[in-house]
């Protein structure tokens, strides 16, 4: 096949190492081709760039290997014209089996011009879209959390959504957050009512002949504490939750558990 890239190289990656093998014009006029192995922490993988810059390397091709590419490409792209291929584009001929001839056969292949890069967005893009994924995940944590909580209550006969629209608005959160401290008293909990919800509590309280009863898990302070009942208005925090969604979410999962489970070991 004719030559389309003078100066390139091919890199197999892995956990723990890259196999990188670069070809270059030769003395004698033939291609030359030299392989080394390098590591993939940081000082390594400059080691790496320091190494392809020597040989001249213009063009660097590397599979898309799980998440394992991401730091070797992030160090690379700035210097060189990098190529990150879907593996099924570069499938293997029988025997080689190898990283050595992976990263081989990878060179010879975008040295033919026969590889086409996938698409990777710049740095404020890959930075902007990490972090509303992050986001999206801890929404979908809070809400998992939030319908745990809703199973724990009507387990637990506490008919607290029936009177309440939102059990996590403020009214909900007091009761919560009351229940929490052992407090089973109807009326009690009634009064902890805000605005609309007072009168619609205000029923239910005064016709209650009995206590509340509390399941296990939420008469258990570390279960419901003020500050792991995920709050109405609350938003994740996009640099990563804070303290507020790291204790909710152990709390939650705390709150999630079957009391008759719960009774049963204990």
């Amino acid at each position: 096949m004719d030559q389309q890239i003078e100066r390139c190289a091919g890199l197999d990656v892995h956990r723990d190492t890259v196999a990188a093998s670069v070809r270059v014009p030769g003395s004698n006029g033939k291609r030359r081709q030299e392989v080394r192995t390098f590591g993939t922490t940081a000082a390594e993988l400059l080691a790496l760039r320091d190494w392809l810059e020597a040989h001249g390397v213009t063009h660097v091709a590397m599979e898309s290997t799980g998440v394992y590419w991401k730091p070797v490409y992030y160090v690379l792209e700035e210097a060189f014209t990098c190529l990150l291929v879907n593996a099924a584009h570069i499938k293997q001929v029988p025997g080689r089996k190898t990283d050595v001839k992976d990263c081989a056969w990878i060179a010879q292949c975008l040295e033919c011009g026969l590889l086409r890069g996938s698409f990777v967005p710049p740095a404020p893009i890959r930075e902007l879209r990490d972090l509303t994924r992050h986001r999206k995940v801890l929404i979908q944590e809070k809400t998992r959390a939030a319908n745990r909580l809703h199973k724990l209550l009507q387990d637990a006969d506490i008919k607290l959504a029936s009177v309440a629209t939102d059990i996590l608005g403020v009214s909900g959160r007091a009761m919560l957050e009351a229940l929490a401290r052992g407090t089973t008293d109807p009326v009690v909990l009634a009064d902890l009512a805000r605005g609309q919800l007072r009168k619609k509590a205000a029923g239910p309280a005064a016709s209650a002949g009995r206590a509340l009863p509390t399941a296990p898990c939420l008469s258990a302070q570390p279960a419901l504490g003020a500050r792991g009942l995920p709050g109405r208005g609350d938003q994740p925090d996009e640099c990563g939750g804070g303290a507020a969604a790291c204790s909710f979410r152990g709390s939650a999962d705390a709150a999630g558990r079957d009391p008759r489970d719960q009774s049963a070991h204990g």
